[in-house]
């Protein structure tokens, strides 16, 4: 795995330097994927039709983040933070919710992994493969499922291409980060002729262990690896078929522990698009996949394998598209079907026994002008069964039956303002973790015992969003939204200490926290905004203004106490300067001290994050070299995550400083 890395590395750079006299490059013909949203409907056109709004982070910031998980990518995006875990295992964190309510998906197939079985075990997509991420939260969900409640990240890429090409476009990167003393490098190609169009891809990334202002973090690395190969033919009028398939591995440290995971999956996937005319039906859409994936728990002294877990999924997804009919402008039906074999060996086994989880689901996306409003309105039915062996032992089967639905009006209040209200009921059914953890899981330190009599969980939720156009460049977005959750489910420590055999006592002998999944109602409320709006112009450039916020806060009903690890609030902002050939910009943002804890849950202190970045652009035609700058943690701030379930032994990384060289040829 070394020695891939670091020879990808080295021929990302070979390539850029090579590309350096390419004065007739081309933009990467796939970049134009940031004009249309494919995850919050199968009904494409501008997502500012949604009553609720879509995040897209493009390639540029996903290079400018940096780090090795989906978490990083997204640290600017109000409402989301990360587990934050380990530099491997960060999974996104939408308004307070994570693991069974977050959807982690790859052009809208699922990421196939075991990241929502425990905190300490990593997603298989690098921000490096992503061309693209969407971020969806609230009600435009309903697409994806039950794990979809608090929302849905979906990484997009060209691995199957989606448009013809013509000719060879492609990019190359590398990067050196200090806290870490990370080298990555990466490499994709497009190629094309006629009707049929290729893609190939590759990343690495070798990161030791990162500093914090407390001294170095042990046991924080992440090496990891990549590749992926996939083609289209394009036929008729606009329909194409094609496939891909993806390797990914990876090895990273447990920094609240001395182990570390070894992982790996192999995944194919397959795409038509079957153009049907203008008529009535217009389209229909296949998407499937498969994933095999296995990580190992291993013991640094010996080398030895204390766990193993096997996840075996696929994924399929149809929908038929329809034009006009009656009073409606679109509409679109679908069905999914997913099936999960999931199984742990060793001492995984203790923890969690064989589980096999089956759904089958139909949905249906609406849109309709209704007076001076524009409508979206969504449904879903799932059928789900579960099987698995709880702490009884006793071989159980649970069926489930969620129901959801939505209704959305946008208001065109003139044309710069948009304003919109969103009203969504979401059921999610329990997951396995939930139903059947039954003992010790070493990563995150816990002894879980899971409920296999728990209800179906249901949110009722009301989201009120506005967007403001600032002249040609500027905007501002804001939302408000509250959700009442009947039946949510969550893992609540005792405060109680337990051992190996589950014997556990307060203030006892063991070093694993009792963690006991149960059900209680709940009410979660927060607010987003950003904005971005031009100043004047100074020096040749034009100066823009930058403001971020974002706050969450989630209770138990009845005075029962405050929902355990919800991200603390953030308000900050900075500024942006451009020209042809530099931009520049900063951003501070002051995190707040997050006090309202849930049981046995330690409170963490408030901060200051800096952030900034300098990018040249040296070519003013279009080689597609650029040279940037980042700072990350500027001011060197000691961070402590506050939705990490190892918190209170592990420091968030200090100050980096990363340098990325990037070409499009």
């Amino acid at each position: 795995m070394r020695l891939r890395s670091m020879v990808l590395t080295a021929s990302s750079a070979g390539v850029l330097l090579g590309l350096g006299a390419g004065a007739h490059a081309q933009d990467l013909g796939h970049s134009s994927v940031s004009e249309v949203v494919i995850t919050a409907s199968p009904l494409a056109g501008d997502p500012d039709r949604f009553a609720t709004i879509v995040e897209q982070v493009t390639r540029d910031q996903v290079l400018s983040n940096g780090g090795a998980s989906l978490a990083d990518a997204l640290r600017n995006v109000p409402g989301v933070a990360g587990t934050g875990f380990a530099a491997g295992a960060s999974r996104p964190v939408i308004r307070g919710m994570d693991a069974q309510r977050v959807k982690l998906a790859e052009n809208g197939l699922s990421s196939s992994d075991v990241s929502d079985v425990g905190p300490d075990h990593g997603v298989p997509i690098d921000p490096l493969a992503a061309q693209q991420i969407e971020v969806v939260r609230g009600a435009a969900t309903l697409r994806y499922g039950s794990q979809a409640i608090g929302g849905v990240v979906n990484v997009i890429n060209n691995r199957i291409p989606m448009k013809p090409i013509d000719g060879i476009e492609g990019e190359a990167t590398t990067a050196y980060s200090t806290s870490s003393a990370t080298g990555e490098g990466t490499v994709s190609l497009d190629a094309g002729q006629g009707p049929f169009a290729v893609h190939l891809d590759g990343f690495g990334r070798r990161a030791s262990d990162y500093d914090t202002p407390d001294g170095k973090q042990p046991n924080s690395f992440f090496h990891g690896n990549g590749y992926s190969a996939g083609a289209s033919y394009f036929f008729g009028d606009d329909s194409r078929v094609g496939a891909s398939g993806t390797h990914y591995a990876a090895r990273y440290g447990i920094p609240s522990d001395d182990t570390f995971i070894r992982m790996k999956q192999d995944k194919g996937a397959f795409g038509g698009s079957f153009k049907f005319g203008e008529g009535l039906l217009q389209r229909v859409n296949v998407d499937a996949g498969y994933a095999d994936y296995s990580h190992s728990e291993i013991d640094p002294e010996g080398n030895v394998v204390l766990s193993t877990f096997n996840n075996k999924e696929w994924d399929g997804r149809m929908e038929a598209l329809f034009g006009a009919m009656g009073p409606l402008s679109a509409s679109a039906v679908g069905v999914q079907f997913q099936d999960r074999k999931f199984a742990a060996l060793g001492e995984g086994a203790d923890y969690l026994l064989p589980t096999h989880t089956r759904s089958g689901a139909a949905f249906a996306f609406v849109e309709a002008p209704v007076g001076a409003l524009q409508f979206q309105g969504a449904l879903r039915v799932e059928r789900i069964r579960i099987d698995g062996t709880p702490a009884s032992g006793v071989e159980t089967r649970r069926n489930y039956t969620p129901f959801s639905a939505s209704a959305g009006f946008t208001y065109d209040a003139s044309d710069a303002l948009r304003l919109g209200l969103t009203a969504a009921s979401a059921a999610r059914a329990p997951a396995q973790t939930e139903l059947f953890a039954r003992g010790p899981h070493d990563g995150p330190a816990t002894y879980e015992t899971g409920n296999p009599d728990l209800k179906l969980e249901r949110a009722n939720s009301l989201e009120a969003t506005a967007r403001y156009k600032l002249g040609t460049a500027g905007r501002i977005e804001a939302s408000v939204w509250g959700a009442r959750f009947d039946n949510y489910i969550y893992g609540a420590l005792t405060g109680r200490l337990c051992d190996e055999d589950g014997v556990c006592a307060a203030g006892g002998p063991g070093d694993l926290k009792e963690l006991n999944y149960g059900q209680r109602d709940a009410s979660f409320w927060g607010v987003e905004a950003k904005a971005f709006f031009p100043l004047t112009s100074v020096a040749g450039g034009k100066l823009s203004g930058q403001v971020l916020g974002d706050y969450v806060r989630a209770k138990f009903a009845g005075g029962g106490g405050d929902v355990p690890r919800i991200q603390p609030g953030r308000f900050g902002g900075g500024l942006d300067w451009a020209n042809d050939s530099f931009d520049a910009s900063f951003l501070v943002l002051a995190v707040s001290a997050q006090d309202h804890v849930g049981v046995a849950d330690p409170a963490t202190d408030g901060y200051t994050s800096v952030d900034a970045q300098l990018r040249w652009k040296p070519f003013k035609a279009k080689p597609g070299i650029e040279l940037l700058l980042v700072g990350h943690n500027l001011a060197d701030e000691t961070i402590r995550n506050a939705t990490a379930l190892n918190k209170d032994s592990v420091v968030m990384p200090g100050r980096d400083v990363r340098l990325v060289l990037s070409a499009k040829f």
